[in-house]
């Protein structure tokens, strides 16, 4: 029996990575089918340009991505792109509107309860990507091992009976200095945008979902494609829900959607420092401004 989409107000869905091997295309493509919504953002590093750079790898799930997101726009759905760094050869052409699908930088979103918030991508503020390019890309190299290696151990898993396993996700759970700076980018984000005038952030970028208050900033991370595999709905009151999809290999049944809610914190005094600064690290003033243009 065929079972009929969960309606949303809103979709946003980043970090995808087409052109690699660690997208979870085939997961995402089930997951459109069962989740439609009024509009789509999709929140940068859809397509790898990066890796396209050394060899296009494509296959047959990554296609019915692209055509399952252009039949959706031209049944009506708006679809916003917004550029990431592993899509930045997008950045020159954005501000064009081709049919359906317009291509953005960055786009305020108002929720269905009044929130004015910002949707970006979120690279530029990634410490090591602004510091330098040769940094970035040791950086991103780094990633690339740790995926190769996380899918040779899923293979092994998977020959032995079990589940999928996300070496970088545990990676990020335990390792201090990973966790310190998830911390610091989403501290610094939430702070640009209260800077701003913003009520909260919609971002992807760090591949680390997440659904919170950040000292009276409303935080969310869409996560990513390509280890967690979730997304971000807004309901028709504006409740914005941390949506994780997941795929049983054995029957292709899938699981349902959760989420989870906003925690409060307190609000920033202006003339405090970020949590890190204890550390010798940056203050308020070091914070980026957004650097990335409409």
């Amino acid at each position: 029996m065929k079972t009929q989409p969960k309606h949303f107000r809103t979709l946003w869905i980043s970090d995808v990575h087409l052109g690699t091997k660690d997208c979870k295309a085939a997961q995402l493509n089930d997951f459109l089918k069962h989740h439609e919504a009024d509009q789509i953002y999709l929140v940068g590093d859809i397509i790898d340009g990066w890796r396209m750079k050394s060899g296009v790898y494509w296959n047959r799930d990554f296609t019915r991505v692209v055509r399952r997101l252009l039949k959706l726009s031209k049944q009506g759905t708006p679809i916003t792109y917004i550029c990431g760094n592993h899509d930045e050869f997008l950045r020159k052409y954005a501000n064009n509107q081709f049919d359906n699908i317009s291509l953005r930088n960055r786009v305020i979103h108002t929720t269905a309860d009044g929130r004015k918030l910002l949707v970006i991508h979120g690279d530029q503020f990634d410490g090591v990507a602004r510091i330098h390019h040769s940094l970035r890309w040791l950086g991103d190299k780094g990633y690339d091992l740790l995926m190769f290696l996380n899918r040779g151990y899923n293979r092994l898993r998977e020959r032995f009976g079990y589940g999928y396993w996300s070496l970088a996700s545990f990676l990020k759970s335990h390792i201090r200095r990973a966790q310190v700076y998830i911390n610091e980018y989403e501290e610094g984000v939430a702070y640009a945008c209260h800077k701003q005038g913003f009520d909260g952030v919609i971002c992807g970028h760090i591949h680390h979902a997440a659904a919170k208050k950040i000292h009276g900033i409303d935080y969310y991370n869409t996560g990513d494609w390509v280890e967690s595999c979730t997304a971000l709905g807004e309901d028709e009151q504006g409740n914005i829900h941390l949506l994780r999809w997941k795929n049983d290999s054995a029957n292709q049944q899938p699981l349902a959607s959760n989420d989870e809610e906003l925690v409060d914190e307190e609000v920033w005094d202006e003339k405090e420092e970020l949590p890190w600064a204890s550390m010798g690290r940056l203050s308020l003033n070091d914070v980026p401004a957004l650097i990335i243009p409409d």
